[in-house]
């Protein structure tokens, strides 16, 4: 299988992108390895803002272990549901997380159903623990996005824009290459590629937009909550754009709409909702959120 990823505008030619390292004779995904990478960095800077607010920071290393657990059933769970009919004769499929298929928004899901349940558990303010949670949150999809570079999987349809991603054929889902990526397709060395939008480039991106602005708006902000929200909006934002250029979308039935799409939608009025309804709340109290009572229980 050619082993092949290049960017032809940005004149970037990788001959060799495997997608596992030999490690004692055991392959180790490369996925894996960014994964857990993603999971350290989001919890150091969760770890980092739970500092500066006056919060213990091993509340987050304790809070994490069990968001693993939930957010990786609840991202399997999501994928499955909107992929049915792909695991409905093999049940046990479903259990195979070395097919892949998992999503991120069920992921999200899991992780701030765990909050929930640890902040009523541990008696600590829920709002609170999501707006340190968020900045580690953001970090983590910024570079575990990078984990659908080397499995070649979460990319758009055909560009010939700046971006423009090519893949080898033989390395890709055939079911997610349409029929405008096979009109376009080119053939280098004997090889068929196709050129697509690298959206996971384009979400990784977008979320260093998403986590520059968190980091600047933190020290302003006049609830407890309200920075969440914002990164719910600012993912939202993206993401109904850049799923809207995928071609993997998990849809609902068979009415053609993409699920995450559709939520991200809805999640980005609810936020707007609840940001705006927070701050009019603050105005009349006539009082914002200030370092002393941003921590606490």
């Amino acid at each position: 299988m050619n082993t092949a990823i290049n960017f032809p505008h940005l004149g970037i030619y990788l001959e060799h992108v495997g997608k596992s390292i030999s490690v004692f004779g055991f392959d180790i995904a490369y996925y894996g390895i960014i994964m857990g990478c993603s999971i350290l960095l989001g919890l150091y800077l969760a770890q980092r803002e739970a500092k500066r607010t006056g919060q213990d920071p091993d509340t987050y290393t304790d809070m994490v272990i069990y968001a693993i657990i939930v957010s990786i059933i609840c991202a399997r769970a999501y994928y499955v549901i909107f992929s049915w009919d792909h695991y409905k004769d093999n049940l046990l499929s479903i259990f195979n997380l070395r097919q892949g298929g998992i999503a991120i928004y069920g992921a999200i899901i899991g992780a701030v159903s765990t909050v929930y349940v640890y902040s009523r558990v541990k008696k600590i303010s829920f709002p609170l623990l999501l707006d340190t949670a968020c900045i580690g949150l953001v970090a983590g999809q910024i570079l575990g996005r990078w984990g659908n570079f080397f499995n070649r999987e979460a990319f758009g349809g055909y560009t010939d824009g700046l971006f423009a991603m090519q893949l080898p054929v033989s390395a890709v889902r055939a079911n997610e290459i349409t029929e405008e990526m096979w009109a376009h397709v080119q053939v280098i060395g004997g090889d068929q590629f196709i050129q697509v939008h690298p959206t996971f480039l384009y979400e990784s991106l977008w979320n260093l937009g998403v986590i520059c602005f968190l980091y600047w708006y933190r020290k302003r902000k006049k609830f407890r909550g309200e920075l969440f929200l914002f990164y719910v909006l600012g993912y939202g934002m993206g993401r109904v754009w850049i799923e809207g250029l995928r071609t993997d979308q998990l849809q609902i039935g068979s009415t053609g709409i993409p699920v995450s799409q559709l939520l991200a939608g809805v999640l980005i009025l609810v936020s707007l909702v609840l940001i705006i309804r927070g701050r009019r709340k603050t105005v009349r109290e006539g009082h914002g959120e200030t370092k002393e009572n941003q921590a606490g229980h």
